[in-house]
């Protein structure tokens, strides 16, 4: 119970931090926060440390936990280095994904579709995250398959954000169905080359993500 309500805190915080509601290099006050949310420390601690890991706060020892936002240019970096992940990831998926993999896969997308018509960014992240856990699976390279989970959770709070985006959704899902496609002919540069451009935020993707979060703030 206590890391199912962690959980929901860790997303209320990163919504209100991702709002403005918490500066950067603001101080996060245990007990204000256990208060707010009627729970004791121990699923907010959870919950922060769940924070910790996406990157959003920094526990600093005997002095406490701070927002900690990452700059454009870090952000850049970030999904740079995700997007060459998941292609490679991709590439060795497309000679080594069985028929089953490709089949959840399939299903996740029906799921995706389903969300974009209920226009629900929550549900939507939910089945794209089951999609790209399948990826990283059917690389299979388990090295490779735990650096994507470690840096895709550092960058969850920003590629949610992304589905709030006017039409980001279907393009999403449209994306979705030609990695799928690509993995199904067996093609690697193919589907290394729409997984690089489905979680790559250049140019003008970027600029909506950024537009995005200042707006928020």
């Amino acid at each position: 119970m206590n890391q199912k309500r962690a959980d929901t805190i860790a997303e209320q915080l990163e919504a209100l931090i991702l709002e403005g509601a918490f500066a950067d290099g603001d101080r996060l006050d245990e007990v204000q926060l256990a208060e707010r949310f009627d729970v004791s420390r121990t699923p907010l601690r959870e919950a922060l440390q769940r924070l910790a890991i996406s990157g959003l706060v920094e526990h600093i020892p005997r002095r406490g936990v701070f927002v900690r936002q990452p700059g454009p240019v870090e952000l850049m970096e970030m999904f740079e280095v995700m997007a060459e992940l998941e292609a490679a990831c991709a590439r060795l998926a497309a000679t080594r994904i069985n028929d089953d993999a490709l089949e959840e896969m399939r299903e996740a997308n029906a799921k995706c579709l389903t969300a974009v018509e209920a226009r629900d960014a929550d549900r939507y992240y939910i089945e794209n995250e089951r999609f790209h856990a399948i990826l990283y699976r059917q690389s299979g390279n388990g090295f490779l398959e735990e650096e994507c989970r470690r840096l895709h959770r550092r960058l969850t709070p920003f590629r949610r954000r992304q589905l709030h985006l006017r039409g980001r959704m279907p393009q999403s899902m449209a994306e979705h169905e030609a990695i799928v496609a690509a993995l199904e002919r067996g093609d690697a540069a193919a589907a290394a080359d729409e997984v690089r451009r489905h979680v790559a935020v250049q140019g003008e993707k970027f600029h909506h993500l950024m537009a995005g979060l200042k707006a928020a703030g």
